[in-house]
């Protein structure tokens, strides 16, 4: 493989300064940790925003969450069709491998995923609508939220809505899954959908009762 190159300096001096601090300092908790596997309670599927970290917002230790990223933090439906889907196989382990008990779903502001899927579905990304676009064909997923979102919101409101609306397509898709329905059903796990402010630092789940996003 000839593309491959070296770490730029600034990234090995990092991992350096964490070999000679965070890992000296807990060696033996990361040698139990690859010893005795692992026991995540929860699973997170968030976006590849580079803002959004997870184990940052909830202080969370090596081992904590299993987590998954992909763009807008989308979850397919369940399509067991033999392609490749990488976002379902890391659902199908969480549950029935690893055996999680929560399964969160979180979201984000200023998220490009949705704000790209809501220019597709107004038509002012013809790129995206390509076939050849990864990014559009994965953004797919949310063009029922947008049908909900459209005639419900004004336009100067609509890409929050849809930002929230992400985590409600993602957490609907998660119950066509038979083992995640078995398991919500027979309250051996438990679905959670969240949304962050970036700028604000603020945190919201979605209620099931009202049918609203509240701060934690």
């Amino acid at each position: 493989m000839q593309a491959a190159r070296p770490l730029p300096n600034y990234l090995i001096q990092r991992y350096q300064g964490w070999k000679a601090t965070t890992y000296s300092e807990n060696s033996a908790w990361y040698r139990r940790l690859a010893t005795e596997g692992q026991r995540p309670r929860a699973m997170v599927i968030s976006c590849c925003d580079s803002r959004v970290h997870v184990t940052s917002i909830f202080g969370a230790d090596q081992g904590e969450f299993f987590i998954h990223r992909n763009i807008a933090n989308l979850v397919p439906p369940y399509e067991p069709d033999g392609d490749h889907h990488g976002t379902s196989a890391a659902v199908e382990y969480a549950v029935t491998a690893l055996n999680v008990s929560h399964l969160i779903v979180l979201g984000h502001s200023s998220c490009g995923g949705v704000q790209g899927c809501l220019d597709m579905c107004q038509g002012k990304a013809p790129q995206l609508e390509e076939k050849t676009s990864f990014v559009g064909r994965w953004m797919d997923i949310l063009r029922p939220g947008y049908e909900r979102v459209k005639d419900s919101h004004a336009e100067a409101d609509q890409a929050r809505a849809l930002e929230k609306e992400s985590v409600l397509v993602s957490l609907s898709n998660l119950m066509t899954f038979p083992f995640v329905k078995e398991k919500v059903e027979s309250s051996a796990l438990t679905l959670h959908g969240l949304w962050t402010d970036i700028g604000e630092g603020s945190l919201e789940y979605y209620d099931t009762k009202s049918g609203t996003y509240q701060p934690v």
